[in-house]
């Protein structure tokens, strides 16, 4: 029996490539994918299949293709992609997908995200835990019957009309934007949506590479937003737009050069959702700014708080009938896209906002950008529980303040609140704090750093 767990993760496949994820890895995803679909009459007419720029891809999905029709399932390949352009494949086409990418990872990994039809996601509940198990226990059942076919479509052109239906930018004010596309996805989707729009575009790095020559393609991380921030002032743009490698974030620099807070834009769209859907339900994670949930409220909304990860703000979003979801990882998710995250949706959301009025991006966001936020900030911890728990006990007589374990420990006061949650995959206890004030921040921070960091457990 083969161990999987350090490949067949919560959310999705991912590997360096070939040691951990090659082709018969794939190949035997591929068949235990459309059996798990099968056994859950679910299958349909056909698997949709894209892949973003690592070189490993084609050869992948090759692999994974031959999987699928051996065991009788049809497959429509639409090449490169975006991740949420196979999601708008998967919804528009109404039939499951793999999108083989390792989205920010470094180049020697690649991987495989799954959805059922309508992008509705499979992770380790909803399925991938079945395929990991027929895997690992050599346990894929057999098929004799017709194999299936394989078709090439590009569906392209339509993800970008989709999605500039849902957002119309035409009438806009003509703006300059920089985009950072970090040699991934974006180079390759960004030229179609946005082409004839009052747009003067500024493109950096739209090359496709997959060996990532200029930076990491993950615009979380501050230093690679730099090449960015820089040429937005010497281009005296309007607005600077960053994606990462497989194109389902975006991260925004303002006028100034200056990195937008992510819960601004998730506060900014709610906004605007709410002005097209009056009185819905928008998810927000617990990491979030304060801010995210006042904009809701005071937009008429009804927000709700949930964990942190795109299986529980999708089942949220379902279970609540909620319009628009947004993560402090700059992942946002929308009812009209099928529930699915699509940092270009996004984008296009934050340029409709700003080309429909006359302030600078800085101004527009101002009324979002309430608070004062640490950032997340890792420490290394042998036991996160223990850890957490001596967190809590020296903040326990506290007066006023309020604990709750929705994800990790969260403590709130009137002026500053800060959650510590450990990560699912590293020994990592990750803080996050947001305060009224700089002060008050660095001082709750630092507190709660020096017990994390102070002692053995």
């Amino acid at each position: 029996m083969r161990d999987l767990s350090a490949v067949i993760k919560a959310y999705d496949v991912r590997g360096t490539v070939p040691d951990q994820l090659d082709v018969e890895l794939a190949r035997l995803v591929g068949a235990a994918f459309v059996e798990v679909l099968r056994a859950g009459s679910d299958l349909g007419d056909s698997i949709v299949i894209g892949h973003d720029m690592r070189p490993s891809g084609p050869k992948l999905v090759d692999a994974f293709t031959h999987g699928v029709t051996s065991h009788g399932a049809d497959v429509v390949q639409i090449g490169l992609q975006s991740t949420d352009g196979l999601y708008f494949a998967s919804g528009s086409l109404g039939v499951p997908g793999a999108m083989f990418t390792a989205s920010h990872n470094p180049a020697q990994y690649n991987g495989i995200k799954l959805c059922r039809a309508y992008a509705a996601p499979v992770g380790q509940d909803t399925g991938l835990a079945d395929v990991r198990r027929m895997i690992e226990q050599d346990a894929i059942p057999a098929y004799d019957g017709q194999p299936g076919s394989v078709s090439q479509r590009d569906t392209l052109p339509a993800y970008a009309a989709y999605l500039r239906d849902l957002v119309d930018l035409t009438k806009i004010r003509p703006l300059r934007v920089v985009v950072d596309a970090g040699n991934g996805m974006g180079g390759h989707t960004v030229p179609v949506v946005l082409d004839g729009l009052p747009l003067d575009v500024v493109p950096m790095y739209f090359e496709l590479d997959g060996t990532f020559p200029n930076h990491e393609a993950n615009p979380i991380e501050p230093d690679n937003l730099r090449d960015l921030q820089a040429r937005v002032v010497t281009e005296h743009a309007d607005i600077g737009l960053a994606f990462d490698g497989d194109a389902d974030r975006c991260f925004v620099v303002d006028e100034r050069g200056q990195i937008v807070n992510p819960s601004a834009l998730t506060a900014l769209i709610a906004a605007r959702e709410l002005a097209k859907h009056p009185g819905a339900t928008i998810i927000h994670n617990l990491i979030t700014s304060r801010a995210v949930p006042e904009v809701i409220a005071e937009s008429g909304g009804h927000p709700v708080r949930t964990r942190v990860g795109h299986s529980y703000i999708k089942a949220e979003m379902a279970s609540s009938g909620a319009v628009f979801g947004g993560e402090h990882s700059g992942h946002f998710y929308f009812a009209d896209f099928w529930r699915a995250d699509s940092g270009m949706l996004a984008a296009l959301h934050t340029l409709a906002a700003l080309g429909e009025q006359d302030r600078p991006l800085s101004q527009l966001l101002a009324e979002y950008e309430r608070y004062v936020a640490s950032g997340e900030i890792n420490s290394t911890v042998a036991d996160s529980a223990a850890k957490t728990a001596e967190v809590q006990a020296a903040f326990a007589d506290l007066t006023g303040a309020t604990v709750d374990h929705l994800d990790g420990m969260t403590i709130t006061t009137d002026n500053w609140w800060f959650n510590l949650r450990p990560s699912n995959t590293e020994p990592l206890l990750r803080l996050n704090v947001e305060a009224g004030d700089q002060v008050t921040m660095e001082k709750v921070r630092d507190e709660v750093l020096a017990i994390i960091r102070g002692g053995a457990a």
